[in-house]
Order: C-alpha cells, then structure tokens, then sequence
C-alpha cells in the first residue's frame, strides 16, 4: 500500500473518530439530561447544552483534522484547496459561535477572574 492510501485511511478514521464523538455526545448529554431530571439535579438545560456544544465542538475539531488530512493524500489542487477553506471557515465559525454560546465569550478573550475576597 502506498502512502497516499495509508494517509486517505488515516483522514477516514479520523472522519469516523469525529462523527463518532459528536454521536456519542449527543447519547451522553440526553442521558445525563434525563438522569438529572428525575432526580430533579439542577440545573438541567443549562448543563445540556454545554456537554452537547462541547461534544460537536470535538467532533467538529476532528472532522476539519481529518479534511485536512485527506486534503493532503491526494495531490493538492487548487480547487481542493479551495473546498478545504471554506470547509475550515465555515466549521470555525460554526466552533467559534458555539464557543460564545456556552461560555459567553470569544475563544481568544480571557476568562473573568473571579473576585478576590476581602480579608477580614
């Protein structure tokens, strides 16, 4: 098998692997969902759109990875170069905005420091 195959092999297990984890992300983020509500553990929507957005998050990681990947394999052309930028934009919008909605800040701002207590 030459290399160009073993690389288009490693970008569909990585395709697979990112699939996958936003697969099982969703099972976990409903079943987590559903435990929680039972035992009436607050708080439950909050918490259910953060496991899902963190695992499309990882998911979308894993797919642009495994574009990038495949991308390579073949001889790169200018028109598959070009569908892997745009695939890239769009899934770091995608990343970036899901980013804001969970956190409720840009990826590059820093997190809000907690307030110091005064000492008594």
């Amino acid at each position: 098998m030459e290399i160009g195959g073993v690389i288009e092999t490693v970008g569909e297990v990585v395709d697979a692997l990112g699939v996958l984890a936003i697969i099982v992300g969703v099972a976990y983020a409903i079943v987590d969902a559903g435990i929680r509500g039972m035992r009436k553990q607050h708080p439950i929507y909050s918490r259910f759109r953060r496991v899902l957005g963190r695992a499309i998050l990882l998911g979308l990681e894993l797919l642009v990875a495994a574009d990038i990947i495949k991308t390579v394999a073949v001889t790169p052309t200018l028109e598959s170069v070009t569908v892997l930028g745009v695939i890239v934009l769009i899934r770091t919008f995608l990343s970036w905005t899901l980013e804001l909605e969970m956190s409720g800040r840009w990826p590059w701002q820093k997190p809000a420091e907690a307030p110091v207590a005064a000492s008594q």
